[in-house]
């Protein structure tokens, strides 16, 4: 009873749950637009759309199921199930999914004849999913594990080696299934990697905000007790003024953010507030060390 109070946390439900939603939308490019146009564009997937096109009595999602299969095993045998844990459910979950897509709605051709339109969606579909997993600080399996042998046994770079090998599959890509498509692989690995990153700032900015008003205490009131956060109050001096003042910085979202702002227009429209993005936050009331 206490393990499971321990393991069914509302902190572990939350982190599961995002990690499947990551894995559904990642299942969802690949079915929706990565298949139906051949967008092999690296990682088990790109694999599973090529070997599907050559072994077409079997389909995409049994192929994900059989890779990512030898890759658990590999996994297993050289990290242990400890290091792979999380990753092997997110290879047979994602597997799961494109399959269970396959069967429920099966794609026998692309939504549109608009290939540029259907790689956006290849791209932003599967980039927001692989942002929400790294985001919880875990991974979609497939070729992760194949990182994560490298990583323990050799000095090679392994981002790099995954990315030859991912340009290397989407060549591949070019040569089965024409130019054109390679060459809208190769667009779509490029653009994935800015997307990923995007997507992942965009969930994690903040709102870092600078006030310097002479209504420091009510302002600290609101920060504190209507928005329930904190803030640092420290001397400063005027450069133009020669006189000394009080400036309060604090972090906030964006709803926060604003809430500050329109509070601060009615108690000090003298005041002077800055406001910068801040990509990452640490520590308490935001995310954990």
């Amino acid at each position: 009873m206490k393990l499971a109070k321990k393991i069914f946390t509302r902190d572990h439900i939350l982190w599961f749950l995002a990690l499947n939603f990551g894995l559904v939308l990642l299942a969802a490019g690949i079915h929706f637009f990565k298949s139906p146009n051949h967008f092999a564009m690296g990682g088990t997937s790109g694999i599973s759309i090529i070997a599907a096109t050559l072994l077409p009595h079997m389909d995409v999602g049994t192929f994900m199921f059989i890779i990512n299969g030898v890759l658990i095993v590999l996994g297993l045998v050289f990290l242990g199930r400890t290091v792979i844990g999380a990753t092997l459910y997110s290879s047979v979950a994602l597997s799961f999914f494109v399959w269970l897509l396959e069967r429920i709605a099966p794609m026998e051709r692309p939504f549109t004849s608009d290939t540029m339109l259907e790689l956006v969606y290849a791209v932003i579909l599967p980039a927001a999913g692989s942002a929400v997993i790294f985001n919880i600080g875990a991974s979609s399996g497939g070729t992760d594990i194949l990182a994560m042998i490298l990583s323990k046994y050799t000095s090679m770079e392994i981002g790099k080696a995954l990315l030859v090998s991912d340009f290397c599959i989407a060549l591949f890509a070019g040569g089965l299934y024409g130019v054109r498509t390679g060459l809208y692989c190769v667009l779509g690995l490029l653009a994935k990697a800015f997307v990923v990153d995007g997507v992942i700032e965009g969930i994690n900015v903040r709102k870092l905000v600078t006030i310097v008003s002479v209504k420091q205490e009510e302002i600290n009131e609101f920060i504190i007790h209507r928005l329930n956060r904190g803030a640092t109050v420290y001397d400063a001096h005027g450069a133009f003024s020669g006189h000394g003042e009080q400036v309060i910085t604090t972090v906030l979202n964006r709803r926060e953010a604003v809430a500050l702002r329109n509070y601060i227009r009615k108690v000090d429209p003298g005041a002077f507030i800055t406001i910068v993005n801040s990509s990452e936050t640490i520590g308490k009331g935001f995310r954990a060390i």
